[in-house]
């Protein structure tokens, strides 16, 4: 008997969601209660009979249609507020087929309206899928970047990415520790850092978020980062793109370029404008990557077979938000590529 793979990301929400044919998830009912079990939107006890009338009625019948002059009878502004951007939402979900596609037509048109935390969210569930049948959990981490963020540490000669959140905790647990207070040093150090030895325990901890990833391994580390970016474009676009990282930028010329996040954006373009780095944005630049644009009928004809590049970088205060849509809307996508 082949053993069942032990699951990892419950907190995405995927088995609250149906997978169609062809692999993509289609949002269920049980999936927009979720949301509606949310604190923002459960009525509390002083709430008017309108919300609370209202928000009965959605758990009965989570897609059912809500005029706008029904919100705005809610007496709390911020009630109104609040279910006026989930529906919004959950409507632009409902609209396309998939929530990939859903994902897709939010990030290569307007996000405007759709809160962060419900792009994360969806950022995390369709990531879910996408990764489902990886093996390694170096990628696995490495992905988790995609939703989390991240603070770098700098810890005995290796660039590490603890989650923001699990690292928060621990300095909490520190300040109430006095030995730890004594003994002082990052915070990062109190956790573990994932590695070929504790690989095998990541997916009954991958929702703890408390593993680190080391960024500067050689096998592990940005290769995995750069296999994550591979898997995920290849799920919403199918398309396959190999990123190479590399160690500094080459001499040669380069017709696109993608950036991982806002600060990799701002260090992209002074490269691709030939001006010079600082020493800090070369100390903020924590990978770099090239790749060739394939020969794929989504990708623009004229940058098809060109030789481009990738980058990550931190912020001023040793933070990392990957915006994944970057791997997507950063594309040279041909007008018609859907």
């Amino acid at each position: 008997m082949i053993p069942e793979r032990p699951d990892f990301w419950v907190a995405s929400g995927h088995h609250l969601v149906d997978r169609i044919e062809g692999g993509g998830l289609v949002a269920t009912d049980a999936f927009l209660r979720a949301y509606l079990a949310r604190p923002e939107l459960v009525p509390p006890a002083e709430a008017c009979p309108v919300e609370r009338g209202l928000h009965a009625s959605l758990l009965e019948t989570p897609r059912q249609v809500v005029a706008a002059d029904e919100i705005a009878l809610i007496a709390d502004a911020d009630a109104r507020e609040n279910l006026g951007l989930f529906l919004a939402f959950r409507d632009r979900i409902l609209a396309a087929p998939t929530l990939e596609a859903a994902y897709l037509s939010l990030v290569r048109g307007d996000l405007s309206g759709i809160p962060p935390l419900f792009l994360q969210q969806l950022v995390h569930l369709v990531a879910r899928n996408a990764f489902d049948e990886e093996e390694d959990a170096h990628v696995l981490r490495a992905a988790e970047c995609f939703w989390r963020t991240q603070r770098v540490t700098v810890h005995e000669g290796s660039v590490l990415l603890a989650d923001q959140e699990a690292i928060e905790q621990h300095e909490h647990a520190r300040d109430h520790s006095p030995l730890l207070s004594m003994l002082g040093g990052p915070a990062v150090s109190e956790l573990e850092v994932l590695s070929p030895e504790t690989a095998a325990g990541y997916h009954g901890r991958s929702d703890a978020h408390d593993l680190v990833f080391d960024l500067t391994n050689p096998t592990h580390g940005r290769p995995a980062l750069a296999r994550a970016m591979t898997r995920w474009i290849r799920h919403l676009l199918g398309i396959e793109i190999a990123f190479t990282p590399v160690d500094s930028f080459s001499e040669e010329r380069f017709a696109w370029f993608v950036a991982l996040d806002a600060e990799g954006t701002a260090i992209g373009n002074r490269v691709w404008n030939g001006e010079a780095l600082s020493d800090d944005q070369r100390a903020r630049l924590l990978a770099l990557f090239t790749f060739t644009l394939p020969d794929h009928a989504r990708i623009r004809a004229d940058k098809r077979g060109r030789k481009a590049f990738a980058l990550l970088g931190s912020t001023a205060d040793r933070l990392v938000r990957i915006k994944p849509q970057n791997l997507i809307a950063g594309l040279p996508l041909a007008p018609d590529a859907g």
